[in-house]
């Protein structure tokens, strides 16, 4: 226990180095210019189309999640990695009581989506952006952040790759644990069981088998009602 503690100690000094360099990075992203656009423009959720600015729901800062979307795929060929980051946020009540909205949108036509969001049982609002450009469409697979004056409407973030993990709470807990994440790029010790490739439990067959087999679904979608293996996942092969 002594040489445990010893070695933990060495790295909590690196772990609140990490926090403070998070913190600095929060301020630098506090400070980055802001790109302001037109906040009528219009998105499709449930009650039809609706100005960009109704997502804000009367508050002054709102977080986008940008879904990737498979048109013409049934529920089990949608993107698993969007899956991941959106099942991880269900409930939004601690960001709105600090004033903050959040909302899904995605390029999928909202004919398509609204089945997809139904069987999900996502309480979550969901919008369709197809067509429309950044800063309100535009790349998905990403977390926005955006910020209201009034009537005008600002970008004031957007993250990239791997910073969609700030919603995925599954990848912190992991990290904490001996096996991490199981992915080969990890460093592990020597004799440590051999990481399988990114993202390989993302998906599993119905027995919980994790990995991208021809009867998976993304594994979130198990639990919902009338889920079963199917053979095909439907889709193109790319995501928009």
């Amino acid at each position: 226990m002594a040489t445990w503690q010893t070695a933990r100690d060495e790295l909590l000094l690196r772990e609140k180095a990490h926090t403070r360099e998070g913190d600095a990075i929060a301020a630098a992203r506090r400070r980055l210019p802001m790109v302001e656009f037109d906040g009528s423009v219009k998105v499709v959720g449930p009650d039809g189309p609706v100005p960009f600015l109704d997502l804000f729901q009367g508050r002054d800062e709102l977080l986008v999640y940008k879904h990737m979307w498979y048109d013409g795929a049934p529920h089990q060929g949608q993107c698993e990695g969007c899956t991941l980051s959106a099942w991880h946020i269900r409930d939004a009540d601690y960001l709105n009581v600090r004033g903050v909205s959040f909302a899904v949108v995605t390029t999928g036509a909202w004919e398509e989506v609204a089945p997809f969001v139904e069987f999900m049982g996502y309480t979550q609002r969901w919008y369709s952006v197809r067509g429309l450009e950044e800063p309100a469409g535009g790349e998905m697979g990403a977390i926005a952040s955006y910020l209201r004056d009034g009537d005008r409407v600002f970008l004031t973030y957007s993250s990239t790759d791997r910073g969609t993990e700030a919603f995925i709470g599954t990848f912190a807990l992991l990290d904490m644990t001996p096996y991490g994440r199981g992915e080969a790029w990890q460093d592990s010790p020597d004799g440590w069981p051999e990481g399988r490739g990114p993202a390989w439990f993302w998906r599993s067959d119905a027995d919980g088998k994790g990995g991208p087999g021809p009867t998976s679904r993304p594994v979130p979608q198990w639990g919902r009602p009338g889920a079963t293996p199917e053979q095909t996942l439907g889709r193109q092969d790319a995501c928009h």
